[in-house]
């Protein structure tokens, strides 16, 4: 059967630019994809619209309803990615926030706001946000301090050099239901690439997401990240990626553990000094650790950027299927 009709279910776990890259490449390989995007985003144009509207984050929804947009209109999507760099209280705002948000006041429910909004779009495929409790992520630094918000933790004010001790959300919330069927009903689920603590473990922290991933029949993967994150993961290398999801997961869930094995050039790897970000190294020595096996392959793309190849993910995917 020809790949790209393939009607197995792949369900991609995450946040930010990762779910999309992840989407953008998987999209022209399978008919059945879903997103379960982190609720716990509360930086810029979302965070605004968080606290004035007491909303769930539209913006990393956004993105994957983006990533699935099958409408061919680039106006449309030009739309939704737009951001008003001036006016009175729309500067910094993302119009398909803002839209997101409409949807919700005149639908009175953030899932259906979601799907009227990739019925805009054209949507093939679904995206559903992991929980519909909101909450908000803390993050218990080495030194003891906490920090309250995924913005603060995403961009410190704090001592970056700090590591992240353990991050939980408070309150505690629970498993979308949506997001649950999802999982069980999947072939595949892919978790990553992304921030570690602020796009991906946000998501293994809610309710029941674990023991759904446990119970679960589809092939679990894991996509680790190519470079660090300052303030995250200063100095981690692809096993301490590997290492913290298996902390917050539980030792036999993983199946696969993607790693990139391409490295950079020097001056790439130097236009990342100013962010103090670097290159995640592959652990030649690290196979196994209990289920979990190691893939390792070339998965950079060409460009100025430091990052996943969209359809290098396609080629990977395709291979352990």
């Amino acid at each position: 059967m020809d790949i790209k009709k393939s009607k197995k279910k792949i369900v991609i776990i995450g946040g930010g630019t990762g779910v999309f890259t992840v989407l953008t490449g998987l999209k022209p390989c399978f008919d059945n994809l879903t997103a379960i995007v982190t609720m716990a985003d509360d930086g810029g144009s979302t965070g605004i619209l968080r606290e004035e509207f007491g909303i769930l984050p539209p913006g990393d929804i956004r993105r994957a309803l983006l990533a699935l947009s099958d409408s061919g209109d680039k106006m449309l999507a030009q739309l939704f990615s737009y951001r008003f760099e001036q006016g009175l209280g729309l500067t910094g705002h993302n119009f398909g926030n803002l839209l997101i948000t409409v949807l919700e006041r005149l639908t009175n429910d953030f899932e259906k706001a979601v799907n009227e909004a990739g019925r805009i779009l054209s949507v093939k495929g679904k995206v559903i946000p992991v929980t519909l409790g909101k909450a908000k992520l803390v993050a218990e630094l080495e030194s003891g301090q906490k920090i309250i918000g995924e913005t603060n933790i995403d961009i410190p004010k704090h001592d970056g050099h700090f590591k992240i001790k353990k991050v939980y959300l408070n309150p505690s919330v629970k498993i979308n239901p949506n997001a649950k069927k999802a999982i069980m009903e999947a072939d595949i689920v892919i978790i990553g690439p992304g921030d570690l603590y602020t796009s991906i473990i946000p998501n293994l922290l809610v309710g029941g997401m674990k023991e759904t991933l446990k119970k679960t029949k589809a092939k679990i993967i894991y996509m680790s990240n190519v470079m660090t994150k300052f303030g995250e993961t200063n100095d981690f290398k692809a096993s301490d990626f590997i290492k913290t999801v298996l902390d917050y997961l539980g030792k036999d869930v993983l199946d696969y553990a993607v790693v990139n094995n391409k490295k950079p050039s020097f001056k790439k790897i130097a236009s990342y000094v100013k962010e103090r970000s670097d290159f995640v190294e592959p652990d030649v020595d690290f196979k196994k650790t209990g289920k979990t096996s190691v893939v390792k392959a070339d998965l950079l793309r060409s460009g100025k950027f430091i990052r996943h190849d969209p359809k290098k993910i396609c080629g990977l995917i395709k291979m352990l299927i």
